[in-house]
């Protein structure tokens, strides 16, 4: 299975091959957004700075040109020599003469009368500067991304963990988005997040998204085949990511642990346990849904020790634990291995959140 799978992931197409610039809009990395109005009047600020400069230089030189009667430049002369040289209009009825004024023509004003042009044709411009300028930021990007995440999917799994994570303070540019709708990647993208469009099921597409150098990647598929083929796909070009998968199917655990996963979550059955709680104790799925939502009241997080609990019981701190993460290992608070902390240990604990 494993090298029929290998075979049809090589037949793909290798997107990690492809120059930075064939790669906008596949791989997008979030900038900043600026209305069309403040744009307009930037190029337009540009473009009078420009003309000030073109006029400034002439007026210092003025000794060096002359009209068709030969008379001396006013200010007013120089600004109407700057505005029509700028814009290649060129009546010739002002003129450099000297040597001096010709070669600060060539240095100076020729090259702000390109500047001035390109300035004019900004629409076109900007369109080619800002897929540029995409292309450098995805080979920086590709450069140093390292010890993100992935999510693999922005349905409502997706854009919920996304959310939780966003909560806890992670930064937007540390989320790797990766979904074959350009509609959600969109919107993925308005967040701040990096996406990449393209079927995770694909090596390259994974590899495009930094997944080899992430530390975490979470499969939220629609399809539970899909899911397994992804964490299959994810864990072997991602050995030591921490990978975390949702289902909907309880039946397809052991298909996701044996495909690399190291936690499944079974969203159906999570939800049906909800539901069934809530027909008797409405008040206990209130409390979880606060709990899992690190937005407002209280939420489940996770710390170091500080030097002054080790040795001490977590059940007397001023925290409610719930657990202690040792070596890796969750165990509960009500265990007897747990009764001293130790130095390497980690609390869970439920933490209050302003509102």
């Amino acid at each position: 299975m494993a090298g029929r799978l290998r075979e049809r992931l090589s037949r793909s197409d290798t997107l990690t091959d492809r120059p930075d610039f064939a790669l906008v809009g596949v791989l997008r990395i979030p900038e900043l957004q600026t209305s069309p109005a403040r744009a307009i009047y930037r190029r337009v600020g540009i473009a009078l700075a420009a003309l000030a400069l073109a006029v400034l230089i002439v007026y210092i030189d003025r000794a060096g040109y002359r009209d068709v009667q030969d008379n001396e430049l006013s200010l007013l002369d120089c600004i109407y020599y700057a505005t029509v040289s700028l814009s290649t209009t060129g009546y010739g009825d002002i003129t450099p003469f000297t040597p001096s004024a010709r070669l600060v023509n060539v240095l100076l004003i020729t090259p702000l009368r390109i500047f001035f042009l390109i300035v004019l044709v900004g629409t076109t411009l900007s369109a080619l500067t800002a897929s540029s300028r995409q292309a450098f930021k995805i080979q920086r990007w590709r450069q140093h991304v390292r010890n993100h995440t992935v999510v693999i999917g922005y349905g409502t799994k997706g854009r919920t963990a996304i959310d939780a994570m966003l909560g806890d303070d992670v930064p937007p540019s540390e989320i790797v988005v990766v979904d074959t709708d350009h509609a959600v990647l969109d919107s993925a993208a308005s967040k701040g997040l990096v996406t990449v469009h393209g079927s995770a099921t694909k090596s390259d597409v994974l590899r495009l998204a930094g997944a080899q150098n992430a530390s975490a990647i979470i499969v939220a598929a629609n399809r539970d085949d899909t899911a397994v083929l992804v964490t299959l796909t994810a864990r072997e070009i991602a050995p030591k990511a921490k990978i975390v998968a949702a289902i909907r199917e309880s039946e397809n655990t052991h298909l996701l642990r044996q495909s690399g996963a190291d936690s499944v979550v079974v969203s159906s059955e999570t939800a049906g346990r909800l539901l069934g709680i809530a027909t008797k104790t409405p008040s206990v799925v209130e409390m979880m849904e606060d709990l899992l939502t690190p937005e407002a009241g209280f939420a489940i997080a996770e710390r170091p020790v500080e030097r002054d609990e080790i040795g001490g019981s977590p059940r007397h701190l001023a925290d409610i634990v719930l657990g202690v993460v040792r070596d890796g290992r969750l165990i509960r608070v009500g265990s007897p291995e747990v009764d001293s902390i130790e130095e390497n240990d980690r609390l869970l604990y439920i933490r209050r959140v302003a509102n």
